[in-house]
């Protein structure tokens, strides 16, 4: 089987945990019998494939999927999306409705959010389908923190967020929720927002490091993990984000946003907390830092949500939506 990969056109500008995801299936994909093709609008391949999957529901990304459903090709849909009842008005939900109208089926990163998605929208449950975020098992180490350390000099316990800095990652949440408190915070992640960015360096300052992007391959990251005393997200939302993920398989204490799919996946072992609410941000990070770094969490992460496992899961959707 041969599937074209698509998503918008500057997703890659500043890649977060959703083109870390197709970047991965169309790594894992090969092993299991399925060729990925990445769309080049230089020398299209949509003759050449049995399938398209489009990462995305950003605007206009409705365009490209539309046209190939006319050129007769099964289409399925990875949305990354979480809306609810309170937060549709801020979303183009005609046009988002309308492009997961097209798709033989929905891809999403959880039950709930299919379930979600699919009472907000008013479609049919069965056009959604769950296929579990992953997570490389490298993460696990062991890695040397002082790898991390060295490289930034950065001594003592920390708080580590990783993620593009922009209001839905809440890196300001954060910083207002660690006033006052002894520990640095470290942030490292593209700036995707500029003013937002500028905020974040405005109000941080001197408790605030913030280092850039890492590539997702170099060793820092996975050391970074090893390094951190908590690994705090408390995002406006997310389905659940790929850097959680990692860091649990690091081993780290978690503090996520309770809003989206994050219970999904970490269950009882974390601690979520509302990211309205600095106050109860800075409850769940002192409840992380007061818990050692634990293999339970670690080891459910890997047992279940491994790239490899998951992209089976994926092929399953493929052999459905091409047999139907």
């Amino acid at each position: 089987m041969r599937v074209l990969f698509n998503t918008y056109p500057w997703a890659f500008a500043t890649p977060g945990g959703g083109e870390i995801q197709l970047l991965k299936y169309a790594e894992h994909l090969p092993a299991l019998g399925v060729e990925v093709v990445l769309h080049d609008i230089w020398k299209p391949a949509f003759d050449r494939v049995s399938l398209v999957h489009f990462f995305g529901c950003l605007g206009g990304s409705i365009q490209f999927c539309g046209y190939a459903k006319s050129r007769g090709l099964p289409l399925v849909i990875t949305s990354s999306l979480w809306i609810t009842e309170e937060t549709a008005h801020r979303y183009p939900m005609d046009e988002i409705r309308a492009q997961l109208s097209l798709a033989d089926l929905v891809i999403t990163n959880s039950n709930t959010e299919s379930e979600t998605l699919a009472r907000v929208f008013s479609l049919p449950r069965e056009r959604f389908t769950a296929v579990m975020n992953g997570v490389e098992p490298r993460f696990a180490g062991p890695h040397d923190p002082a790898l991390f350390r060295e490289r930034f000099g950065i001594e003592g316990p920390f708080v580590l967020n990783v993620g593009n800095v922009e209001a839905r990652k809440n890196q300001l949440g954060l910083l207002r929720a660690m006033a006052g408190h002894d520990l640095p915070v470290v942030v490292i992640g593209h700036i995707r927002e500029p003013d937002y960015g500028r905020q974040m360096l405005a109000e941080g300052g001197d408790r605030l490091r913030y280092l850039g992007p890492l590539d997702h391959g170099d060793p820092l990251l996975a050391s970074a993990y090893a390094a951190c005393s908590a690994f705090v997200l408390p995002s406006t939302l997310e389905t659940p984000g790929l850097a959680a993920l990692e860091a649990a398989a690091a081993g780290a204490p978690l503090v996520v946003t309770s809003e989206g799919s994050t219970r999904d996946y970490f269950g009882d072992l974390a601690q979520y907390v509302r990211h309205d609410d600095p106050a109860d941000i800075r409850r769940g990070i002192d409840a992380a830092l007061a818990a050692a770094r634990g293999r339970e969490l670690q080891s459910h992460i890997l047992n279940n949500f491994s790239w490899s496992a998951v992209t089976a899961t994926l092929v399953d959707v493929y052999r459905r939506v091409v047999g139907g």
